[in-house]
């Protein structure tokens, strides 16, 4: 049963990662009703297996980037490579990553004993779908939104940044928060979307391998090693193929059904909760 339970909460990992809904309130919610809380640990590891789709989708950006950023530092003695100017937008691009992922690391680890149990009540998670829902939906529609990704400053990657600092909360979503800001700050969904993917890299990774090495000496919830492996693997497949659609889909469409799909979800667990149906 556990590992049949383990395949579907790893589908929804892979279906929600992507899209601005939240993954990890559908896998809270979704264990829930399934008798038990799966954990802030198997959550962190199943995202490996989304985050690493997001690798493999981006693999060729992501190994220009990295070969680029190295090599603005300069070239060693004798050496005939042409080092790369500062202000090289891949260059730029890695800063960017690394300055934005500051403030997730710091508050993530500062913060984590309220992740693992405060900030996973249903009643957080059911305000905060509908709240940051209605914040998307604004962001989205209101302004010019004509930015591209080779115009993202510093000051626009550290407030993209501090956005995704928020997705520790259930229900915020990593993507949708990131999407937000950065369609509030003027850029274009595939511009914002390309950051916001490229930034969880090294958060998610970071605390996916945090909480695997914990959970050799901590308790794990209700899944093992095999059925978390299981999730983590059916996470990856799936969640490659919607990074695929997302990318293709917001080209030309804007947010409005997710933002209502948000509404609607955090309404109907405000009624579940209120009538004990779960507990929160």
């Amino acid at each position: 049963m556990e590992f049949i339970e383990a395949i579907i909460l790893g589908l929804v990992q892979g279906l929600t990662e992507f899209l601005p809904i939240s993954s990890s309130a559908h896998l809270l919610i979704l264990s829930k009703l399934m008798g038990h809380d799966a954990g802030a640990t198997f959550t962190a590891i199943s995202q490996l297996g989304t985050e690493a789709a997001v690798i493999i989708y981006f693999r060729k950006d992501i190994a220009r980037i990295i070969g680029r950023w190295f090599r603005h530092f300069g070239t060693s003695k004798g050496s005939h490579a042409v080092a790369i100017p500062k202000d090289d937008p891949d260059v730029r691009m890695g800063w960017l990553i690394i300055i934005g992922t500051i403030p997730i690391v710091i508050v993530g680890y500062l913060a984590q004993d309220l992740i693992d149990t405060t900030l996973r009540s249903l009643w957080i998670t059911a305000v905060v779908l509908i709240v940051f829902g209605i914040i998307l939906g604004l962001a989205d529609l209101l302004g010019r939104k004509t930015k591209t990704i080779e115009t993202l400053t510093y000051r626009d990657g550290v407030f993209i940044g501090l956005a995704q600092m928020l997705a520790l909360i259930p229900g915020v979503s990593r993507s949708g928060a990131t999407m937000t800001m950065g369609r509030a700050l003027g850029y274009e969904r595939p511009a914002v979307a390309r950051y916001g993917f490229l930034l969880a890299i090294p958060a998610v990774f970071g605390s996916g391998l945090y909480k695997l090495a914990k959970s050799f000496s901590e308790p794990r919830g209700a899944y093992g090693y095999p059925e978390t492996l299981l999730a983590t693997v059916v996470a990856f497949a799936v969640g490659y193929a919607v990074i695929a659609f997302l990318m293709r889909y917001i080209q030309t469409r804007s947010f409005l059904p997710f933002v209502i799909y948000r509404i609607l979800l955090g309404a109907a667990l405000v009624v579940v909760l209120s009538l004990g149906i779960l507990t929160p």
